[in-house]
């Protein structure tokens, strides 16, 4: 059975930068899209990222755009979120799943990103 577990999640100030992981074990993380979900309290969750596998195709929410870098270690079988200039709206949990839009499939625990000064 897939099983993910995301790490790499902290406090970090106003600006920082954090690169989550997502690393798979069960199963090679050979899925079409792999992609990243947040959820902050109160909020629904909402897709950040997502990542085609078979081309490498990247898709990023506006209010990420240009900030955030989704990409993929197929050696490692891990999928990688590196977060630049980090503002407190991005304040969430975080997990990975292999779907991008609706219900997250296969999630995992999440790892939790607090941005505050």
């Amino acid at each position: 059975q897939l099983h993910l577990v995301e790490s790499g999640g902290g406090l970090v100030q106003p600006g920082g930068s954090l690169t989550l992981s997502c690393a798979a074990s069960g199963f090679t993380l050979d899925y079409p899209t792999i992609g990243w979900f947040r959820q902050a309290p109160g909020k629904d969750h909402e897709g950040v990222s997502c990542l085609f596998t078979n081309d490498g195709k990247t898709l990023y929410i506006d209010s990420v755009k240009g900030r955030f870098t989704i990409s993929r270690d197929s050696a490692k079988n891990t999928v990688y979120l590196h977060m630049d200039n980090l503002k407190s709206e991005d304040t969430a949990l975080y997990y990975c799943a292999t779907s991008c839009i609706g219900t997250p499939r296969n999630r995992g625990q999440g790892t939790q990103v607090t941005v505050s000064s």
